[in-house]
């Protein structure tokens, strides 16, 4: 939205027409969003020919928020509108009727691996295709920069997707480095996880426990990349009971703090009947909330559940901007990391620390669903790049640096995409 204001302003708007309401502020929560509207365009002068520009920062804190829209959209109030929200993205008292055809929602997640890059400037082409399948089909054989970019990936995984804490995690000294990286997770603590514990959440809900919130949010951090047993959950939270522990993980979901991926099946009917594997929808959230500074990086099993959950919530992006559903399989022993379900270009993948990462999950998948065949990948940091026909086992292999900035392009142009359409 900063960057929205700049750019109508050296387009030739006036600034009077321009107006930030952080909805949030303690003068403004008392306050009728009508009644602050009116009172704007009776200052501002604006008509339907020079409309006033409005950016309403935390617009869910305003009351009727939504019926409000709807009237300035039906009523053709001279104003542009456009509203955020963080965390729980406009869920207190919602009527979704109301803005069919008055508003466009979209949801904007933490950056994607390749915008770090951009950040950075290290710019790597990519042929992006329409489907993520033809994208990985077509993908260099190496990097260049590949050190560099294997250190912003670890940089990556501590700080999260969150640009200011990126850009000032970043020094010439290892001293220096070590302390703004501890720094920025404290940071990300108090911003992401106590906000949304003991205000976002808490005040769309209404939860008058958000202690027993944090704890749950404590104990799914342990358990990520796991299967969800809430039975053994509510056992570990001092007999929490199910319908509560099922309210509190979709506020902590709704809260954009974590996401389950249901169990594919080939049959919409039996999806969502069988376990959830959980994650967070950024890895560094989870680090954050434990306190594990930079511990992840010597521990190859912790190190191993970070990369899964970067994967899975890059491919969820692509999922989210392009319409793909994204599962994980598991039938009795066998398992399968993540499902890509898209019509026409399916995809599995596992996630492993080497090339030599087990493939009977991913065989016993192309058993049961044929239209995997050929369609399957291991996704390690090590491994070389090989075509799943080109592999005896028909198991194909991506370098995870790879694979995140193929499907970072695809999620971008999905993206761009639905905002131009």
């Amino acid at each position: 939205m900063y960057q929205t204001v700049r750019r109508l302003i050296d387009g030739g708007i006036d600034p009077a027409r321009l107006w930030w309401l952080r909805l949030d502020h303690p003068l403004l929560l008392r306050e009728d969003l009508g009644e602050l509207v009116r009172t704007i365009l009776a200052t501002s002068g604006g008509t339907t020919a020079s409309p006033t520009f409005l950016l309403l920062d935390e617009l869910v804190y305003a009351r009727e928020w939504d019926l409000w829209l709807k009237t300035f959209y039906d009523e053709r109030w001279p104003v542009r509108i456009v509203a955020t929200s963080s965390a729980t993205a406009a869920l207190r008292g919602r009527r979704l009727e109301s803005g069919v055809g008055r508003w466009d929602e979209q949801f904007l997640s933490p950056y994607l691996f390749t915008e770090l890059l951009s950040l950075m400037k290290i710019d790597i082409d990519v042929d992006v295709r329409d489907t993520l399948a033809d994208t990985v089909a077509n993908l260099p054989q190496r990097l260049p920069n590949a050190e560099a970019i294997e250190q912003l990936r670890e940089l990556f995984l501590l700080i999260g997707g969150f640009p200011e804490l990126l850009l000032g995690a970043r020094s010439d000294t290892t001293a220096d480095a070590r302390e703004r990286l501890l720094q920025s997770q404290q940071v990300l603590r108090n911003d992401a996880v106590e906000r949304a514990i003991y205000k976002d959440i808490p005040q769309s809900f209404g939860v008058d426990n958000p202690m027993m919130l944090e704890r749950l949010l404590y104990v799914l951090a342990g358990q990520i990349t796991g299967l969800l047993s809430p039975t053994n959950l509510c056992q570990e939270l001092d007999g929490l009971s199910q319908p509560t522990f099922d309210k509190y993980l979709s506020y902590l979901e709704q809260a954009f703090l974590v996401f389950t991926l249901p169990n594919y099946s080939g049959r919409e009917a039996s999806v969502q009947k069988r376990g959830r594997k959980l994650y967070f929808v950024d890895g560094a959230i989870r680090t954050a909330a434990l306190q594990r500074g930079l511990d992840p990086l010597g521990n190859p099993e912790e190190l191993g559940v970070l990369l899964e959950n970067l994967v899975a919530s890059t491919l969820r992006s692509v999922g989210i901007h392009s319409g793909i559903r994204v599962f994980h399989w598991r039938d009795g022993k066998d398992e399968v990391d993540l499902v890509f379900d898209q019509p026409d270009g399916p995809m599995a993948f596992e996630i492993g620390s080497g090339a030599d990462h087990r493939r009977s999950g991913m065989r016993a998948l192309v058993a049961r669903h044929e239209r995997f065949r050929n369609r399957c990948y291991i996704v390690s940091p090590r491994a070389p790049l090989v075509a799943p026909e080109e592999a005896s086992d028909g198991v194909g292999m991506i370098p995870l640096d790879v694979f995140l900035i193929a499907c970072g392009r695809q999620a971008e142009r999905a993206l761009e995409r639905r905002l131009t359409a």
